[in-house]
């Protein structure tokens, strides 16, 4: 006997989990390849920078495939494209534009999740914004010093 979860989403909301899963498994390749080609002073002193926002955005891929496997969703493998850069500013620029993008697309999902009575992904959503607000704010920050 197959037991239904207790929230049931739209096609819609599981598409835009998805989405979510391939934007954060792009940029945790991307933000560690970042880590592993930094070169000069400025860079290397970011370095970790990378590394540790590459492991959250892992954990964020991480959480949201569990909620789209709970809504019955099979959460995807291939990340959205990678942009890793050449030099540092690029690195940075990438970085900013990807997270401004992540901001965007989730808080579509939080009205999304709203919409549909999905509180859970909701609030999940939200929890994540706040991290991905914190990534843009330390991109930007550290741009403005190269």
């Amino acid at each position: 006997m197959m037991i239904e979860p207790a929230t049931k989403a739209s096609s819609t909301l599981k598409e835009m989990l998805n989405r979510a899963i391939a934007m954060e498994i792009a940029v945790s390749v991307q933000y560690m390849w970042q880590h592993v080609q930094a070169t000069g002073v400025k860079a290397v002193a970011v370095q970790n920078v990378f590394r540790e926002t590459a492991i959250t955005e892992m954990k964020h891929a991480e959480k949201i495939a569990e909620r789209l496997w709970y809504l019955t969703g099979t959460p995807t493998t291939q990340p959205t494209k990678i942009n890793v850069g050449g030099n540092l500013k690029e690195f940075l620029e990438n970085n900013a534009k990807a997270e401004l993008e992540a901001i965007t697309f989730y808080k579509q999902i939080v009205k999304q999740a709203e919409s549909e009575g999905d509180v859970t992904t909701a609030f999940i959503f939200k929890e994540i914004l706040e991290d991905e607000e914190e990534h843009h704010d330390t991109f930007t920050t550290i741009l403005e010093e190269v």
